[in-house]
C-alpha cells in the first residue's frame, strides 16, 4: 500500500473575494479560463472532466475537451451512441469540472445537457482536420473491437473511399450543450481555508451568490 499522507502543498497564489467578482458566473469563468491560458503551463486549458450516471446506475467520469462557452452554457462534442452519449440521453444531469493546477483553481459546473442543433454540429465538424473527421466515422465509440489493427485497417479503407471527397458528419456524432444550474469556483488558499464561491441559477435568470465553507 502506498501511503500518501505526507503529500502536502501550500496554496497561496491568489484569492477569491465577493468584492471582486461579476454578477454572473460566465464572466468569471471567462476571466479564469484566459488567465490559465495566459499562464502558459496548461497544455489543454479546455480539458474538462464530465461525470454522468451510466445505464448501469454507476457514475462515470472522463476527460473531454470544451469547444465553446457563452451565456447559454458549455459545448463539447462526442459520439451520441457512445457510453457517454447514451448515459446523457437517459439522464441529462451532468457535472463538468476543470482543474487548473498551476493556478490552484477548480471550477465545478452542475447542469443539464442537451444536443446542439444539427447546424452547430455540422459547422464544428467541418472545421476539423480530415483525419479527425474519419476517426469519428470509423470509431463505434465504447464498443469492443478485436484489435488496434482492426481500427487502422478500417481507417485506411475510409481514407481511400473519401479521397478528394467532402467528408460528411455522421448523424450519430455531434455536440452537447450543458446549461449550468450551479457553478462553483474554488481557489486554493493557505491552511486549507480555500475560497469557494457558488453561483446558483434563479428563475428570473439572475444568479444567487454564496460563499461555501472550505
Amino acid at each position: 500500500m502506498s501511503d500518501l499522507s505526507d503529500y502536502r502543498k501550500s496554496y497561496d497564489k491568489s484569492e477569491l473575494l465577493e468584492t471582486n467578482i461579476p454578477e454572473d458566473p460566465i464572466n468569471l469563468f471567462s476571466r479564469w479560463f484566459h488567465e490559465a491560458e495566459d499562464f502558459g503551463s496548461n497544455e489543454e486549458v479546455n480539458a474538462m472532466t464530465i461525470s454522468t450516471i451510466g445505464l448501469d446506475g454507476f457514475p462515470k467520469s472522463r476527460v473531454v475537451l470544451l469547444k465553446k462557452f457563452n451565456e447559454e452554457g458549455f459545448i463539447f462534442y462526442t459520439n451520441y451512441n457512445s457510453e457517454k452519449g447514451q448515459a446523457i440521453s437517459e439522464n441529462p444531469n451532468v457535472c463538468l469540472s476543470f482543474f487548473w493546477h498551476s493556478m490552484e483553481r477548480q471550477v465545478i459546473i452542475k447542469g443539464i445537457a442537451k444536443r446542439t442543433t444539427e447546424s452547430t454540429s455540422d459547422s464544428y465538424f467541418e472545421s476539423r482536420p480530415d483525419g479527425s473527421k474519419l476517426g469519428a466515422i470509423v470509431s463505434n465509440q465504447s464498443e469492443v473491437v478485436p484489435s488496434r489493427d482492426y481500427l487502422e485497417k478500417n481507417l485506411e479503407q475510409l481514407e481511400k473511399d473519401f479521397e478528394s471527397m467532402v467528408i460528411p458528419r455522421p448523424k450519430h456524432w455531434g455536440g452537447f450543450l450543458v446549461t449550468p444550474l450551479t457553478v462553483e469556483f474554488w481557489q486554493g488558499r493557505p491552511n486549507r481555508l480555500h475560497d469557494r464561491i457558488r453561483y446558483t441559477s434563479q428563475q428570473d435568470y439572475s444568479w444567487k451568490i454564496d460563499r461555501l465553507s472550505p
